[in-house]
């Protein structure tokens, strides 16, 4: 069992009496590490970052430790329309009961590498967005050599300089600097950009490291089209890539319950399709969702959207 690693709980998976497979929470398999085993041609393994601590270094709110949890009781109510020989794991949690983040993440690269040489399809839940240099990192690891991308619907960059040490808002600034210090451009663009929250230092940084990026205002369906234009140029001289949803970029009408609340973010109706256009892409590896804190929600509105959020990248994965 992998360090800092809290086993699956069957007991977060219920439901309603049903017809076998009707709902997520009868089909999920909660498994241990050391019984990890893929059976089908592709599995969906779902794997808790149950760390806020990103966020505290961050100045942000903390809770989003029980993000996790929060995205798994709505998971579970979903009704199921995956394949029946799709496999779908539960793997546990990564936690960070010392503060010590950087070790919290090289757990989760590990085992997000460890899923991804399974040829499985991991589905990471958070926590601070923090989460997403431990994602890629795992994917670099499991695939060495390869031309591997990183798609972000956030208001925000995450550029931040790590001088102080890493957290929820240096992620991207991290993984770009490994890539120019091995002489490599990383491949980054991010969809809901909220200017207002965007320095003239922090523009100057995305223009240095060629960043590609949509503002929040167009992101709206009547430019879909555009969109995936914009998408299909960005993949199209890649191997892979991996998407992070961070949850502060939408609305808080629609996502009361996230570490930075934002009320000009954009909307399901603006961002959903493009998230089934990327899974059926055929590059798509990875999903990680950011920033859920339940604390802060209402009527589990957020944790509802996380997991339908989930539900649109697994159901359309191609």
């Amino acid at each position: 069992m992998p360090a800092r690693f809290l086993s699956p709980d069957p007991a977060t998976w219920t439901g309603r009496q049903a017809p076998a497979n009707d709902y997520w929470f009868q089909k999920i398999q909660c498994v241990e590490w050391s019984e990890y085993l893929e059976d089908g041609p592709l599995g969906i393994s779902l794997i808790g970052y149950a760390v806020d601590e990103g966020v505290r270094r961050n100045q942000g709110r903390v809770g989003a430790a029980a993000g996790p949890l929060a995205i798994r009781t709505q998971l579970a109510k979903l009704a199921n329309h995956l394949p029946e020989d799709l496999n779908l794991y539960d793997l546990g949690d990564i936690s960070c009961p010392d503060g010590d983040l950087e070790k919290s993440q090289q757990a989760l690269a590990d085992c997000t590498a460890e899923v991804l040489r399974q040829r499985d399809f991991p589905v990471l839940l958070g926590g601070g967005h923090d989460i997403a240099y431990a994602h890629y990192k795992g994917a670099q690891k499991a695939f060495p050599g390869k031309r591997i991308g990183y798609i972000n619907f956030d208001a925000h960059f995450d550029l931040r300089p790590d001088t102080e040490g890493p957290n929820s808002g240096t992620p991207f600034f991290q993984l770009a600097r490994e890539a120019r210090e091995r002489d490599e451009h990383f491949p980054y663009l991010v969809f809901g950009i909220q200017l207002a929250a965007a320095t003239p230092s922090l523009l100057a940084t995305v223009e240095e490291l060629d960043v590609d990026f949509k503002v929040a205002r167009e992101m709206v369906f009547s430019r879909l089209d555009s969109h995936r234009r914009f998408l299909d140029s960005f993949l199209s001289d890649l191997d892979a890539v991996c998407l992070t949803i961070d949850l502060d970029g939408f609305s808080s009408a629609y996502a009361p319950g996230v570490s930075a609340p934002n009320p000009m973010g954009f909307s399901p109706e603006g961002v959903f399709p493009l998230f089934e256009y990327l899974a059926a892409s055929g590059k798509l590896i990875s999903l990680d969702i950011a920033e859920l804190n339940p604390a802060y929600d209402q009527d589990t509105v957020t944790a509802k959207l996380a997991a339908r959020c989930v539900a649109a990248v697994v159901n359309g994965l191609g």
